[in-house]
Order: structure tokens, then sequence, then C-alpha cells
């Protein structure tokens, strides 16, 4: 694949596996911007140490890069505050996508959420629909959002009551079916697998992907990923 990649969000659940499916599908290069060295070590994986609140003197870092993939998102128990939640999941995409459209960059891929909508009484929902809001304003020929139900996998971070959850769900998952089918919990790496097959198709204009379709699409494309990845030692 003769693409240059950016992945925000990087130390992520989907940020991280979005790194892993790039650097097998052998993408040119791999950029993250990240707030520390990440544990990976491959020639085509490019990292920079950034500080988030100055984005913007990184922007040479965009020029040259193909697709983003914006996997920015945190916890309001995290942030400790909404504010804070706000800069993580709302300013720091557009601030991205403002950087990445000035530098001509062709595609950019957002993780979005189930039920965002900029005008939900749900704080979470309304910011990820705010977020959603600014970034079709970018005029990206190709624009992405991805809209995924509750994420399953291994976090760095401790999230007991996400953990909770996500057990229920799986025990529950026989029972989705139907209508409820679009409400199953997934895997954060199946989410990056079919951001990874957008991301190659290069379809253009607007494009909202739901969970049942995100869910299609990373299973499509699952057969395909590759040897297993190992953080001590790289691609098996």
């Amino acid at each position: 694949m003769n693409k240059t990649a950016m992945v925000l969000g990087a130390t992520g659940l989907v940020g991280k596996a979005a790194v892993e499916q790039l650097l097998r599908e052998n993408w040119k290069e791999v950029r993250v911007l990240v707030r520390r060295p990440l544990a990976l070590r491959h020639d085509r994986l490019k990292q920079t140490v950034t500080d988030w609140e100055r984005l913007e003197r990184y922007g040479d870092l965009f020029e040259g890069t193909d697709a983003v993939f914006c996997c920015l998102g945190t916890t309001i128990k995290k942030a400790g505050s909404q504010k804070n939640f706000e800069r993580v999941d709302l300013e720091y995409p557009l601030k991205a996508a403002e950087l990445a459209q000035k530098a001509g960059v062709g595609q950019f891929l957002a993780v979005s959420s189930m039920g965002a909508n900029p005008h939900s009484r749900n704080f979470y929902s309304r910011t990820k629909g705010r977020m959603e809001e600014g970034l079709s304003r970018s005029g990206f020929p190709g624009l992405h959002l991805f809209r995924p139900s509750l994420l399953l996998g291994e976090r760095e971070e401790s999230r007991p009551l996400e953990r909770s959850a996500a057990w229920l769900m799986t025990k529950l998952d026989f029972v989705m079916v139907g209508r409820a089918a679009k409400y199953r919990a997934i895997k954060g790496e199946t989410v990056s697998r079919a951001m990874v097959h957008i991301a190659a198709a290069d379809p253009k204009g607007l494009h909202i992907y739901p969970n049942d379709v995100i869910g299609v699409l990373g299973k499509d494309f699952a057969a395909e990923s590759g040897p297993a990845w190992d953080d001590e030692k790289g691609l098996q």
C-alpha cells in the first residue's frame, strides 16, 4: 500500500489496533501523535510525542498524509470534568481536522459513537454529535464517521463500569438478533479493520457507518488480517 496514514489516539483500544492493522497491510508509513511513546517498534512506524494543547505546532506532520484515523476518546471520570472531556473528544479532533484539511489530506476517518446527535440531552452523545457536525464542515474529499456500540477489548487504563457492561453484553449476545443486532457490543479490532478497509477503498463523500455495518466490514476483512502482533517482537 503506497500510502501514508496518521493515527490519533494510538494508545487507545481502537487506535492501537488500527496502527497494527495498517502495518500488517503494508502501508508505506504510519505516523502517530502520542502523549507518550508506544511500545510498538517498526521501521514504518513514526512516533511523535505531542503536546495536544499546542497541536498547531505539528501541522507539518500532516503534510503528505493520505488518511487520518482519529481514534481519540476518553471518559468523564478520566478527564475529570465535562470541559476536559470536550477538549479530548471534540476540540482535539476538530483541530486535527483543520490541520489535515490545510495539508490536503484526502481522507479523514473518525470513531464516533452510536447515538451521536448534536441535539441529544445526553452529554456524551451530544459531544460526539457536535464532533460529527464540525467534521462534516471540514471539506475532506472523503469523510468517514464510525458509530460503534460498546467496545470490547483490553484497555491500558481501568474502566470497571465498561468491563461490567461488556461482560453483560457478551452474555446477552445470543439474543441480540433482528433489530437488536445493531446494538451488539463490538471488538475494538473489528472497528479498526473496518476503518482500514474503508481507507484502502477510498470512497469519496460523507459516509456514516452504524454498528452493524462496522461489524460486517470488520468481519469481511478479518480473514486477511495477517500474522499476529507481539508488542515485544513485532509482526510474527
